[in-house]
Parts: C-alpha cells; structure tokens; sequence
C-alpha cells in the first residue's frame, strides 16, 4: 500500500504577494508634491514589470497642521493636494495659461507651505472653469457623486468652509453659531456658504475621479492596492464636529479624555496622541452605523485596508484630558467583537482587512484578530533590534500575517543598520548570510523569503536609500512625510532584480 504524498497541489498552495509601499505624495510631479498624474501611472507600470501585486499607501484625506496623513480634517474626504493638474487640464478645467510660471520646486522634496499655496490656486481655478463650463456629463456626474455621498460629503464640505470663514483655526475656537449645529442651522449655512461649500464638494469629486481612474489602471495591470486608515480621528475635524455624539467630549465640545499609549521601553512618559476617544456606547446604539460607512467609504477606494492601532478595538489607553503626558491613563475595554460582527453583517464575512498589531499586544488582542482572520504585522528591523528570540524572527512567523522589512515609521533599512549595534549588525549578516553591504535587499529578499503571506517593503528600501529618505519620526512634529523619489529611479535594471526575487520566492504577480 502505498503511503499517501504529502506534497501540496497547485491548486492547495497558499497564494504569496509581495509589494511596494510609497505615498501619492512621493511621486515625481512638476507641481511641488506627488499626485495622481503621470508619477503614479508610471509607478504602476514599474510595479508590473517588477512582478509585484500590491501597492501599499498611507491615508488618503485631507491633511492638517504637520501635514501628517494620520490627521485628517475628514475620515471620508480625499486629498486635495495630490489631484493631477494635468488631469484637469485634459478635462478643460485649467487652461495652458494656468499652468504656465510653474514654480521651481525640490524634487526630493515637498515644502508643504508653499505646495499647499500653489495647489490651492490652481484647483479654485478649475472650480471656476468648471462654474462656467456647458460641459453636461460633467455636471451630471457631479451632481450624481455628491448625491450618493450626500452623508458624509455636506457636513466635509461646510466644515472646511467654516474653517476658511474662520482664519482656518480649529472648530472649537470658532463662534457658537459654527460650532454647535443642528441639521437645520447647518441647512441654513450651508445656503450662506453656497459657493464655498461647492468648491470642497466639486474638488471631492475631482479627487474621487482620479483616484478611480488610477485604481483601474492598477487592477488592469493586476495590481491590488492597500489603504490605511487610524484607528482615531483628529480632534479638529468634520468627524468630531458634525457627530459630537459620537465622542467622548464635554458639553463644550471638549475631550473628557483623550487617546495615547503607556510608558514603555520606547518612552518613559508614553505617548500622548491627543484624539478624541469614541463613545463606544453611542456607537452600538446605533450599530456602528459612522463606523460601517467608515469602511465602506474606505474599500470603495481600495483593495485591502490597514487599520492602525487595531489593540485600540480591544482595550484603548484612556488620559484625562488636560495631562502633559501619558503616564496616568488607564486600560479601558473596547468593542471588541461586536463591531467587527455588526461591519461583518453589514459588508460581508471577508473582511480584506490588515491588523496594526505592533506594540503592546495582549492575549485578548490576539484573540480578536484572529477572530475574524485578519492578518497582523512583523517587522523585520525589530526582529534585530536585539540578539533574543523574539516573534519578528522570519522562523516565528504564522501564515496569515505580512512581513515589512520597516514601516513609514521606521527609518530606512540603510539608516537602521548604520545605527545599529555591532551586536544586531553581526546577527544580521550571519541571519541572512550577508555582509551588510547590500543590506536593504538582504532584507527585502529575507522577507521574500519568509512564509508570510504578503511581504511588503518601503520604496526606500528598494532604492536603498539611508536616513535622509525617511518618511517619518515619531514623536517629531517637523520635517516628516515630505520625501520624494525622481523618475530615473525608477530603473529597468531594478525592475528586473525585484522580479527575479518575486518569482524565487514564489511571489509572481498574479493576473
């Protein structure tokens, strides 16, 4: 008799992926920030000829002060500052005109004062072109999009409005007849502030319609993108403003308490964000309606969603509002499970969904992620940070889970490995048979390697840039989130590296 083969078929062998991750911001653009225009079509086409399948960007709305995507004025809204003006300019919105004295700008850069400035201009040009053109389908189109996304797009809209009516400061600075609104005083501005109101709807419509068009793209050329959302909103923003309900604020509008993270070996005093906590009770009285919109909004608009802080769902560090620091919070339980049945039931059972699972992870946490089979994070850096076992080690791994060689948070692998002791460094070569001097590829082809099922590593580390490339420092408020890479980058030679990796580790792009 003979024993049974205990090789797996084709058909039984779990797919791999593998991809890049880089911001809109990053793509080469002669307007001073990356946008949705020819850089990202191009970068989409580098992706397919590098055998990769995945995409992976960093939030997509609007920014505010430090021009940090994880504070947004909107958790619906888009980026305006990354709409194509060249797309405008195919759609009769800017004129040659417009587009003329074009600014000299640092290509490896954004500078976001003067960017915001220019970009401003030129998309309340467009708006004008747009108030004035015959062009029917468009109007209709328009009018269509804000139909359908009537329920978060008017109370965005007004919001930055009012924002602009008020110096841009924050809502709870703004008077009383702005800040605490019914459905029919906001009906009411809404008519004061007609024009300004269409402006935000129409360059929301504009921002969905490139993006749309890109995400075509990326799916014809059998790319999937993935998304990121915080888990928290920013305190200043058309969330908190319009659903005050929602929050754990006082009759003012101010937190009771607000979002952060413990001491740990990181930091001493912890980590003190700042966000508005949710009324999680409010939340399940209305079945986490905000909360499926939130998701729904999102998946609209990507393939696969990351969602920071996910420990956040199980139990969140709750500060008094008004501490200088994090050190006197406390645990208080989340939702749990039942927001992730309610999303279930209301979108289905296979939520595409990525698990922030960095930092203090209990048991329970663990537990709720694997509830529902979202895949969690492992860092590849942190697995050498020290010489011990640990479970970012490629050998610990489960399945289900994606293997960054860093984050946008993390320096670049060429940085980290400058910095690193001499003890990390040596575990390094002799982990991955190396001799560091290649060492963001060494990490690249490790993670390749590992059995995760999606490896994931940042631009820079394929380019093999050093610390002046970083994305962002924690903890920083100034100089983050402005990197940019040029075109040439880009190389045939590059192309065809990553794809060899790809297809050795069994991570071919997939049609």
């Amino acid at each position: 008799m003979k024993t049974p083969s205990r090789r797996k078929s084709a058909a039984q062998v779990q797919k791999r992926f593998s991809g890049i991750l880089v911001h809109p911001t990053s793509f080469p653009s002669p307007y001073g920030i990356g946008d949705l225009g020819e850089g990202a079509y191009k970068f989409i086409d580098f992706l397919k000829e590098a055998g990769q399948s995945l995409w992976q960007c960093l939030p997509l709305g609007p920014t505010g002060y430090g021009d940090s995507p994880y504070q947004s004025f909107s958790s619906f809204a888009g980026q305006p500052l990354i709409i194509s003006p060249d797309k405008l300019a195919l759609m009769h919105l800017l004129t040659p005109k417009d587009l003329e004295d074009i600014p000299e700008w640092d290509e490896a850069a954004v500078d976001y004062g003067p960017a915001i400035i220019y970009k401003t201009a030129l998309l309340k040009k467009a708006y004008g072109h747009f108030k004035a053109s015959e062009d029917e389908a468009m109007h209709k189109a328009y009018s269509t999009f804000c139909r359908r996304n009537k329920s978060w797009l008017d109370n965005y809209a007004l919001f930055m409005a009012l924002k602009d009516a008020n110096g841009g400061v924050a809502w709870l600075e703004w008077p009383d007849a702005h800040k605490y609104t019914d459905a029919k005083a906001r009906r009411a501005l809404s008519r004061s502030f007609a024009d300004e109101t269409g402006y935000y709807k129409f360059i929301q419509f504009i921002f969905f319609k490139q993006w749309n068009e890109l995400k075509q793209y990326a799916h014809e050329n059998g790319i999937r993108i993935i998304g990121d959302i915080p888990i928290f909103v920013s305190p200043d923003s058309a969330d908190v403003w319009a659903d005050q309900q929602l929050f754990q604020l006082n009759e003012k509008g101010y937190p009771l308490a607000v979002a952060g993270v413990p001491p740990d070996y990181f930091s001493a005093t912890g980590q003190l964000w700042g966000n508005p906590l949710y009324d999680w009770e409010a939340h399940k009285a209305s079945g986490y309606a905000w909360w499926i919109e939130r998701i729904k909004n999102q998946l609209s608009l990507v393939d696969y969603l990351r969602i920071d802080h996910f420990r956040g769902f199980e139990a969140y560090w709750s500060v008094p509002y008004g501490r200088k620091t994090a050190q006197r919070g406390k645990w208080v339980k989340g939702p749990g499970a039942d927001l992730f049945n309610a999303i279930q039931a209301a979108l289905g059972n296979d939520l595409p969904i990525f698990a922030e699972d960095l930092g203090i992870i209990t048991p329970e946490v663990e537990a709720l992620r694997d509830a529902f089979h979202f895949p969690g994070m492992k860092v590849l850096q942190f697995a050498f940070d020290n010489v011990e076992e640990n479970n970012f080690l490629p050998y610990m791994y489960p399945e289900n889970c994606i293997c960054y060689t860093g984050t946008h948070d993390n320096d670049t692998t060429v940085g980290w490995y400058m910095t690193a002791s001499e003890a990390s460094r040596d575990k390094v070569r002799r982990y991955m048979n190396c001799d560091g001097g290649m060492v963001a590829r060494d990490f690249i082809r490790t993670a390749m390697g590992s059995v995760a099922r999606y490896a994931i590593f940042p631009l820079q580390d394929a380019l093999g840039l050093d610390s002046d490339s970083r994305m962002n420092t924690p903890g920083t408020a100034m100089g983050n989130w402005s990197w940019r890479y040029t075109e040439e980058m880009l190389t045939p030679g590059l192309a065809k590296d990553l794809n060899e990796l790809t297809v050795l580790y069994g991570r071919r792009r997939r049609p």
